[in-house]
């Protein structure tokens, strides 16, 4: 048994000065089976802790209704198993580019203020923390735990600035056993650190460079306590449609040289990306400091350009942290644990079967339902897939516009069984105009939702109504088609596979040879999800930069292997709109190919050196 406490200018294992060198990696975002190996490969970096976020969403699907919180509790263990300590970030609010920042759909759809002291947020997280925390206070470091400390919120300065509420959660932190200490994390900014600070609890800092001025300003509002950056952006994230973004590895260590020359602890954001899996990815908005520019949903890969790669390779980023991380160690680094096992041979997928999205949402789909004006997707409780709305335009009446006004994010508009464009947020407005009368139809996916920013937590869907001309269309029938529910394919009746890659949902067979960790290619395939052998890989996307999806070792077994495709908007050549919207680059889509990792990466675009000016 240890104790763990913050003295006037380092952290101290009981009572001898200690420096934290952490690594951050999600547990949800790494196979189980492969947590020993990330956890082994920070340990040879030269890291002697790991920080993990605990996504709320990923744990409380439906109101009381909570998914494998032991999950956090078996990481922790095996963080311990791996000889290193854990700093938890619980939230409840976590960003992270998750899907919604964490917070779950069915709370933020309910109109009450997020991360308040409104008390309609403040018992459903006191009812999440109360079946969340004994994961952690049995794994604190008093307790013979790894655990050493845990957040209060997470970067809230750069949000809001109740200080009713953050007291109120620290509060309820130690009311529910957590004893080891706590500190809060905001960027190196005057109204940040005061909007973010808690009274008596230890304040981090956030960055990517200039170490020095960042830790001058956090000594400007708290002269005493350990210095760490909890956050230091050694990487970044993509975006679909923008450039693979990636940080020159020299002067990402020439930058953690600098924190620990200051006498900082730090945690390299990120040690490990991974990957979000399931489609859990989440999104930013462009547009300055109030975010209130375009969508920029994030990629599935969260490779994040760290040192250990998404499949747990070494980097030229590791090598370069472990020399510099090496000469503040106790004594010589373990060895690299060897490389996990990859795909002996490629091989493609053989399709065997198609359901049109009707059909698959009449097998799979939520009840259906009539409203005077669209639902969002939060009414009708989707948190990842896609949303159908129909609704008759009146007659006879001449071709006027029509409008998806307040659309989030992209939607496929067919009219009367004839597809008339791919409509999204900022281009809402069918080209040619609709006559009366007619059916619409509107298949609406959500590219996930804002992670962070002021937008957090805003409704999916068409959020303003349907327009001909000007006129709202009521009676709007809706139905929809959550993505885990996918997850288990065996009520879908399926025919064979139709010429020219409609939309829908493909059914196939993959035989492998040497299973291993493979990427799956989808060439000509234009916008979907994937799956194999019933694990959701995530999205796939022709806009790019990423141009596979990586499918973890343990997903695969020898033979034969099911691969699922849900494919979101077809790859019809007769569709310039298509092209235009989705960067579409075949008419036919090809057979999903599974490959090995070794033949290339699987995200392209120009290098952009990034120091980092955002938060994770």
């Amino acid at each position: 048994m240890s104790e763990f406490t913050v003295g006037d200018e380092d952290f101290l294992l009981d009572g001898r000065p200690v420096r934290l060198l952490s690594g951050a990696l999600h547990y949800f975002r790494v196979h189980e089976a492969q947590w020993g190996h990330r956890l082994g490969m920070l340990k040879a970096m030269g890291l002697n802790c790991v920080e993990t976020y605990v996504p709320w969403n990923l744990h409380e699907p439906s109101p009381g209704r909570f998914a494998d919180v032991g999950r956090l509790g078996r990481f922790l263990d095996a963080v311990r198993e791996a000889g290193l300590w854990a700093i938890v970030r619980p939230g409840p609010y976590i960003c992270a580019e998750w899907e919604n920042g964490g917070l779950p759909h069915w709370l933020t759809g309910s109109g009450v203020a997020l991360r308040s002291r409104d008390e309609r947020f403040l018992a459903p997280v006191g009812r999440w923390f109360r079946q969340l925390l004994p994961e952690v206070v049995a794994r604190q470091v008093d307790r013979g735990g790894p655990v050493l400390m845990v957040q209060v919120e997470n970067e809230y300065g750069s949000y809001g600035s109740d200080a009713v509420y953050l007291r109120w959660l620290a509060d309820l932190l130690r009311a529910e056993g957590v004893c080891v200490p706590l500190f809060t994390s905001d960027g190196p900014e005057d109204h940040m650190l005061t909007g973010g600070g808690v009274p008596g609890v230890l304040a981090t800092v956030n960055f990517g460079s200039r170490a020095r001025e960042a830790f001058a300003e956090l000594r400007g509002h708290r002269p005493r306590g350990p210095l760490m950056c909890m956050e230091f952006w050694c990487g970044w994230f993509d975006h679909w449609g923008a450039e693979h973004v990636v940080r020159d590895p020299g002067e990402a260590a020439s930058a953690l040289r600098e924190i620990l020359e200051c006498g900082a602890s730090v945690n390299l954001y990120m040690a490990h990306g991974g990957t979000s899996f399931g489609g859990w990815a989440g999104a930013n908005r462009g547009g300055g400091e109030l975010h209130e520019g375009p969508l920029e949903p994030d990629v599935t890969s969260y490779d994040y350009d760290a040192p250990v790669d998404e499949l747990g390779r070494p980097t030229e980023k590791f090598w370069r942290f472990r020399e510099v991380l090496a000469a503040y160690a106790d004594g010589p680094l373990p060895e690299v644990p060897p490389a996990p096992p990859v795909l002996g041979a490629s091989a493609v997928a053989a399709l065997e079967g198609w359901a049109s999205l009707d059909t698959v949402l009449d097998a799979v789909g939520g009840p259906e339902g009539e409203y005077a004006m669209p639902p969002t997707f939060e009414e009708l409780d989707v948190d990842r897939g896609l949303v159908k709305y129909e609704v008759s335009v009146p007659g006879p009446r001449r071709p006027r516009p029509l409008t998806l006004r307040g659309l989030r994010d992209l939607a496929v508009v067919s009219v009367d069984g004839v597809r008339a464009g791919v409509l999204s947020e900022g281009d809402e407005q069918l080209r040619e105009p609709v006559a009366g009368p007619a059916r619409v139809e509107v298949w609406v996916e959500s590219l996930g939702r804002v992670n962070y920013g002021p937008r957090t937590g805003e409704p999916k869907g068409v959020t303003g109504g349907l327009l001909h001309e000007r006129q709202y269309l009521h009676g709007v029938r809706a139905r929809g088609l959550r993505l885990d529910a996918l997850d288990d394919v065996g009520s879908v009746p399926f025919t064979p596979v139709p010429a020219g890659g409609a939309p829908g949902l493909y059914r196939g067979t993959v035989t492998v040879r040497g299973a291993g960790d493979a990427f799956l290619e989808l060439p000509g395939w234009t916008r979907g999800f994937a799956w194999v052998n019933g694990f959701c890989l995530g999205r796939y996307w022709s806009a790019g930069p990423q141009r596979a999806l990586y499918v973890p070792g343990p997903v695969l077994r020898e033979g034969a292997n099911e691969v699922w495709v849900l494919e979101c908007e077809g790859a019809s050549a007769r569709a310039p709109d298509l092209v235009e919207a989705a960067g579409a680059v075949a008419a036919v889509p090809s057979p999903p190919v599974l490959r090995a990792p070794a033949e290339a990466s699987p995200l392209s675009g120009a290098a952009e050196s990034r120091a980092g000016a955002g938060t994770g």
